[in-house]
């Protein structure tokens, strides 16, 4: 790192469907001296998260990112400057960094997070970050609450989210059933996550493969998809089960046209009821989250998957990346 000199991907252009490398710029500015009460931090690594395709749009739910603007995204790193009380240099913090190999902050957009021994940073955006780990045990633990013998049916279930929540509802006691594309991916769910089954939306009927797997109907479905995939599992839902919006991945390139689902009648004919949340409706819970995740990570009882790409020049490629459905587990971008 150049320590008077700031490395950062800003948007250069909206994108009118997929958020392509050209809709992004690798840029340099020279640091500023730091004020008082602010620290600064050498970014390590950054979150690629489906959500930040929303941010994008101009207006919308999220926070968005104005057009010249560094990229809004969690980040974690290690503080190389500090202006602030209780805060020093060499200790670790994670929060909203942006897409930047120096983040100039101040205290309350970051907190201190704990190194631990032979764990990589990445973990502190993985299983342990707000918007993969805390937001997946948040929606199993409050949200969909499924009890022993409930058939739990989780899409996008090979990503940062899915992977997570079902392996919750695995120790829950539910039979969890994952929705992913490719069968690299299906594998990983059954062979390597535990999962009791797998289903590859690529190559097979979803609708069809669950009515074989779950012939009683689908008590909760942990939903991270939306379009097709939503409606497919929507037909096969059990009397009383609900269905639980976490995102909808399939709907963030066009904003302005989202589909709904088709077969939201199904809700109503067996008495189901369908709730969408963000980890951050459930304040009160976020501490309880991070310590029951904690202790499963150092006891070794929660796989972790990630992908790295190495360096800030490979994050304009990194959306793409996701939303082509690349990774396996959680997308993070090395900043160096």
């Amino acid at each position: 790192m150049n320590e008077n000199m700031n490395t950062k991907v800003i948007l250069k252009q909206r994108p009118e469907s997929t958020a392509t490398a050209d809709c992004f710029e690798v840029v340099e500015e020279p640091l500023k001296p730091l004020a008082d009460g602010q620290i600064r931090v050498e970014v390590a690594l950054v979150s690629v998260d489906a959500g930040t395709r929303t941010m994008l749009v101009g207006e919308g739910f999220h926070q968005q990112v104005a057009l010249g603007d560094t990229i809004l995204a969690g980040g974690v790193g290690r503080i190389i400057e500090s202006k602030a009380e209780g805060f020093e240099a060499g200790q670790v913090v994670r929060g909203g960094l942006g897409v930047q190999t120096a983040a100039t902050v101040s205290p309350k957009m970051v907190e201190l997070v704990e190194e631990l021994p032979g764990q990589p940073l990445s973990l502190h955006l993985g299983a342990l970050g707000p918007s993969t780990g805390i937001t997946a045990w948040i929606g199993v633990n409050c949200v969909a609450k499924p009890a022993p013998g409930d058939v739990f049916v989780v899409s996008a279930a090979a990503g940062a989210v899915g992977s997570i929540a079902g392996q919750i509802a695995k120790r829950k006691g539910a039979k969890v059933i994952g929705i992913a594309g490719g069968a690299r991916k299906k594998a990983f769910l059954t062979e390597i996550l535990g999962f009791d089954a797998a289903i590859d939306y690529k190559s097979e009927s979803v609708t069809e493969a669950l009515k074989l797997l779950a012939p009683e109907g689908v008590n909760i479905f942990f939903d991270n998809v939306g379009g097709p995939v939503l409606d497919a599992v929507l037909d096969v839902i059990a009397m009383r089960s609900k269905v639980v919006i976490c995102g909808a991945i399939s709907q963030y390139n066009h904003m302005d046209r989202v589909i709904g689902p088709s077969m939201y009648l199904r809700l109503a004919e067996r008495q189901s009821s369908m709730e969408g949340f963000a980890y951050f409706h459930f304040p009160e819970m976020i501490q309880t989250a991070k310590a029951e995740l904690l202790e499963w990570v150092k006891a070794g009882e929660l796989v972790t998957p990630e992908e790295v790409l190495e360096g800030i020049h490979a994050y304009p490629e990194a959306l793409e990346f996701m939303f082509e459905g690349r990774n396996l587990g959680k997308l993070v971008v090395s900043m160096t």
